[in-house]
C-alpha cells in the first residue's frame, strides 16, 4: 500500500473556527488512517502553544505559524522567526496607521487593546476572523500586547477598516513579507503578514524531504487563503465547502463543510479510512 502524508488545516477544516475539539467523525477517520500506516500532520497558522490542545488527539507532527516552525515527532526540523528589527519596524508602521495587530510568538499570542471591540463590528467573516474573534472573546491564549516579553515572533495578524492603513508597512517590508488579505467583512479587513522565507507549501516539501517521501504522495485539506500554497503544492488537494471560492476552484476535490463531517467523508472518498 502506498502510504500518504496528510496535512490538515485546523480552523474551518479540522474544527469549527476557534475550536480545539475535532468532530468525533474526524477523530475516528484520522485514527483509522494512521492505523493503515498513513502519517497525519497539522498544518496551521496557529503558533506551537495554540496547537497544544489539538495535538492531544495524536498526530505525527505539525506545521505551525504558516510554515515558520515545523516539528516531526519530537524533532524540530525548521524554525524561522522574524528578525527583531523587522518586527519592530512592522509594528511601528502598522500602529502608526491605527491598525489593530495580534502577534504570533512561539509560546503565546499577544493582541492590541480594543481589538475585540473592533472585531465585534463584523457579524460573519472568514474562518480566520472567526478564529480570532472566538480566541479573544474566550481568552484562548491571547495575552495583552503590553505583556509581550520579547519571545520570537513568526507573523503579525492585522485588522483595519481601509487597505490604505497597511500601505506604509507593505511598502517598507513587502520584499521580505507577503501581506495576505483573508477577507473584508462588514468593513473589517483582516489579513496576515507572513515571511516570504516560508509558507505551508514549502513546509510540506521540507517534511517530504525529511521523511524521504514523494510530493505526489501528499494530501492537503484547507479552507482559507492562507492554505493556498499548501493546496498548490500537495499531490491531492481538498477544500472544504465552507472555504474560499478561489481555493475551491483550484482544488482536486471539494468536500462537505466542517459542520457536516466533511473531513471524515473526504477521508473515506480518498480511501484513507473505512
Amino acid at each position: 500500500m502506498n502510504h500518504k502524508l496528510i496535512f490538515l488545516d485546523i480552523d474551518g477544516t479540522l474544527t469549527e473556527p476557534g475550536s480545539n475539539v475535532p468532530p468525533d467523525s474526524a477523530q475516528e477517520a484520522i485514527q483509522q488512517a494512521r492505523q493503515k500506516g498513513h502519517k497525519v500532520f497539522l498544518c496551521s497558522g496557529r503558533n506551537p502553544n495554540m496547537l497544544k490542545p489539538v495535538l492531544a488527539y495524536d498526530f505525527d507532527g505539525f506545521i505551525s505559524v504558516n510554515g515558520g516552525f515545523v516539528q516531526i515527532g519530537d524533532e524540530v526540523i525548521y524554525d524561522h522567526p522574524m528578525r527583531r528589527e523587522q518586527f519592530e519596524q512592522a509594528i511601528h508602521l502598522l500602529h502608526d496607521q491605527g491598525v489593530f495587530c495580534t502577534i504570533e510568538g512561539r509560546d503565546a499570542a499577544f493582541g492590541d487593546e480594543g481589538i475585540g471591540d473592533f472585531m465585534a463590528k463584523a457579524s460573519g467573516g472568514n474562518s480566520e476572523l472567526k478564529r480570532w474573534r472566538r480566541a479573544i472573546e474566550e481568552s484562548l491564549g491571547i495575552r495583552p500586547m503590553k505583556e509581550y516579553d520579547g519571545q520570537p515572533v513568526y507573523k503579525i495578524i492585522f485588522m483595519c477598516g481601509d487597505l490604505e492603513q497597511i500601505a506604509p508597512a507593505k511598502a517598507a517590508l513587502e520584499q521580505d513579507f507577503d501581506f495576505v488579505i483573508q477577507g473584508n467583512s462588514d468593513g473589517i479587513i483582516n489579513g496576515e503578514m507572513v515571511n516570504r522565507a516560508f509558507d505551508k507549501g514549502r513546509a510540506i516539501i521540507r517534511v517530504c524531504e525529511y521523511l524521504g517521501k514523494d510530493i505526489r504522495d501528499t494530501i492537503g485539506f484547507g479552507d482559507s487563503m492562507n492554505d493556498l500554497e499548501m493546496i498548490q503544492t500537495v499531490g491531492t488537494s481538498v477544500c472544504m465547502d465552507n472555504g474560499a471560492e478561489a481555493l475551491k476552484k483550484i482544488s482536486t476535490i471539494v468536500c462537505p463543510s466542517v459542520s457536516e463531517d466533511g473531513l471524515a467523508k473526504a477521508f473515506r472518498e480518498l480511501g484513507l479510512s473505512e
